[in-house]
């Protein structure tokens, strides 16, 4: 596969919408390698978060938004504790959810899931609700 790089990819209208909802400079990231480290779900991802976040700075946010990483993402923090340039990696993983949801609409109806399941799931969806009004 080989990647075109430009200026308008890189400052496409994709990557400003996501730094607006996220708040966040993916450019800021030097690509250290330390939130991917530091990730208790990187496991479970397809693509590391630090990957997520290079594809992000190559103007290739489709390919992100692709990634079942995003959906993975927990919030807990980790990365951005470790992150040297302060980049609050949990913030682009929720923009990139925002604009994946709001391609393709909801995948799953919540009153379709059971009370039981709803009680087994985890609590991500309650603490990513409380990040969206905090600063």
């Amino acid at each position: 596969m080989r990647i075109e790089l430009s200026v308008s990819a890189i400052r496409s209208d994709m990557v400003r919408r996501l730094q607006e909802l996220s708040g966040q400079d993916p450019m800021a990231c030097y690509q250290c390698g330390r939130c991917s480290a530091g990730c208790p779900a990187a496991a479970f991802m397809d693509q590391l978060p630090n990957q997520i976040v290079r594809l992000i700075q190559l103007g290739l946010v489709r390919d992100a938004l692709d990634s079942d990483t995003i959906w993975y993402c927990a919030a807990c923090q980790t990365c951005t504790a470790r992150c040297p340039k302060g980049v609050d990696l949990p913030r682009l993983m929720e923009g990139l959810r925002e604009i994946a949801l709001g391609e393709m609409g909801d995948q799953v109806q919540v009153s379709e899931i059971s009370a039981r399941d709803l009680a087994e799931f985890p609590q991500q969806a309650f603490i990513a609700g409380f990040r969206k009004y905090t600063t």
